[in-house]
């Protein structure tokens, strides 16, 4: 079975792509991998059609600069091909995030396995990398966790390898909740629930922690929620944005009461730590 592989360059990339991506998940693309211009997108020759992929771009012209050409990978070369896009990710010589064709190593903390079919959430991204990094220094043993906006589910099955419990991740994707599922039973987890929604289902609960990998204006709009359930002396942790909105989001976070507990930078991404 031979893949078709859709190079997509798309500029504002950090817009476009999340935007884009969703528009292709509707066809039947499995998988998408991050480029510096933008993605690549993977179909099976037999379901791709480039009328289809041209009227899915096409909805977005006039917000985005948007190319994309094709080629088409033999089926001897697709595990290679996935093997060159993914490599596992070491995060501060505690958290090892591999995929299942990868052997774990050792003098890690922590062995996490991401089925690889968006990098976007396996580890490869900043803003994850930073998400993680902030959650290694937390100590979240037996408590309350939400990881908004899940995506692989990635910083759910961190925080419970770190003995948070119980864990809800939440996402507005079907492909996501789907695969975070697929994800936490790679890792043997069972003690997170997955919800697909918004963060309108969140009344009435309650959190110690709460992740929120996303992006700026989504950040903003929903920051009064994320107050609202967040326990007293919780931890808030914010990312999907560049250290240019670190300032807006800063400000909106402390005119709602939270308490600015510092910042992650790496590559122009930026994360937010605050408490309640």
């Amino acid at each position: 079975m031979n893949y078709i592989e859709v190079s997509v360059t798309v500029a504002p990339k950090e817009q476009g792509s999340d935007v884009l991506i969703a528009a292709l998940s509707e066809l039947a693309f499995e998988s998408f991998v991050e480029t510096e211009e933008g993605f690549n997108a993977y179909i099976k020759e037999e379901e791709y059609s480039e009328d289809e992929v041209k009227l899915a771009l096409g909805d977005y012209d006039d917000l985005f600069k948007i190319d994309f050409k094709t080629k088409t990978i033999p089926q001897q070369n697709w595990n290679k091909e996935w093997e060159s896009n993914f490599q596992p990710i070491e995060i501060v010589g505690k958290c090892y995030i591999r995929a299942p064709f990868h052997e774990k190593k050792a003098g890690f903390e922590l062995d996490v396995i991401i089925e690889p079919k968006m990098s976007f959430g396996t580890g490869h991204h900043d803003t994850t990398q930073l998400m993680i990094q902030i959650l290694l220094l937390l100590n979240v043993k037996n408590q309350a966790l939400l990881d908004m906006g899940c995506g692989t589910g990635v910083l759910a099955i961190v925080a419970s390898m770190k003995g948070a419990n119980p864990i809800e991740a939440i996402d507005i994707d079907d492909w996501s909740v789907e695969n975070s599922i697929e994800n936490l039973a790679k890792n043997n987890i069972n003690n997170v629930l997955v919800h697909k929604g918004s963060a309108q289902i969140l009344e009435g609960k309650a959190f110690q922690t709460i992740l929120a990998n996303i992006n700026k204006n989504v950040l903003l709009a929903d920051m009064e929620t994320y107050k609202k359930v967040l326990k007293k002396d919780g931890n808030l942790i914010l990312s999907g944005f560049f250290e240019t909105d670190i300032h807006e989001l800063k400000a909106k976070a402390e005119n709602l009461g939270l308490k600015y507990e510092g910042s992650f930078n790496s590559n122009q991404w930026a994360a937010l730590h605050f408490t309640n």
